[in-house]
């Protein structure tokens, strides 16, 4: 059973209008896996489920956690106040993570989009393959791009046409003539649906998380039910909770 904990801020900072950087000490470092996400309780007791933000890089030597999330209501806009010394309350790790032994070896997509650009990182760092970076941004805010190209192949994607190739990760593939045997993206649902069936279309498997609309996170609420191709073993239906049977899911494997 995971345990709700007091961890400490060790450094926070802005790296694009409304996205944060913040670095945390705490043992869940030693265990944490790419893909996997904290749940992280805001102070105000009147809001009582915990906000889930993707694990972006881990320290274990320095027992260290680095989150990258987006002020998007209020209690990530208490979390962006934070600084070094702070207490802050975790729930972690959760969910499954990216399945790293599926791209050892191979030539791999690593796909984010928006927000959903943070838990690539972590992935890039660990999987070893040869690495093909898609990452897609609303404009020229390229958070993490530094980062990032320390690990693999590097292809930008943005709406408005300001860096890299007008459009999405997908318009960057086509323009760029990218290939690959295997595929892992983190974002926007839209986009994972359009990996989902570039995927199909070629055969490949793809490991896509679905990050959107989780609530507690643990699996209680029942908020972020995916329908499945197959019934789950446990509710006996085709339906399986985003928060612990995924968040990562093979696509061809749930209906997005």
């Amino acid at each position: 059973m995971k345990q709700k904990h007091t961890a400490k801020v060790l450094s926070q900072r802005e790296i694009a209008p409304d996205i944060f950087d913040m670095w945390i000490e705490t043992p869940l470092a030693a265990d944490a896996k790419p893909g996997q996400f904290l749940g992280v309780y805001p102070r105000d007791k009147s809001t009582l489920l915990p906000r889930p933000i993707s694990i972006c890089e881990t320290d274990a030597a320095r027992g260290a956690l680095r989150i990258v999330y987006r002020v998007a209501g209020a209690g990530t806009r208490e979390f962006s106040g934070y600084s070094r010394g702070d207490a802050i309350s975790l729930l972690g790790n959760l969910g499954n993570g990216f399945p790293l032994e599926q791209g050892a070896g191979k030539k791999a997509f690593l796909m984010g989009g928006g927000i959903g650009v943070p838990p690539i990182l972590e992935l890039a760092r660990r999987l070893e393959a040869e690495k093909q970076i898609v990452v897609g941004y609303r404009d020229g805010n390229l958070f993490l791009k530094e980062d990032l190209q320390k690990y693999g192949t590097l292809h930008i994607a943005t709406e408005d046409g300001s860096a890299g190739t007008k459009g999405n990760v997908m318009d960057a593939i086509r323009e760029n003539g990218l290939e690959a045997e295997v595929i892992f993206a983190c974002g926007p649902m839209p986009m994972l649906r359009a990996i989902k069936a570039y995927a199909a279309e070629r055969d490949i498997p793809a490991y896509i998380s679905l990050e959107e609309h989780m609530a507690c996170g643990v699996g209680a609420c029942l908020g972020c039910v995916v329908k499945t191709k197959e019934v789950h073993h446990h509710s006996h239906v085709p339906n399986a909770r985003i928060c612990t049977d995924g968040p990562v899911f093979e696509a061809k494997e749930v209906q997005i």
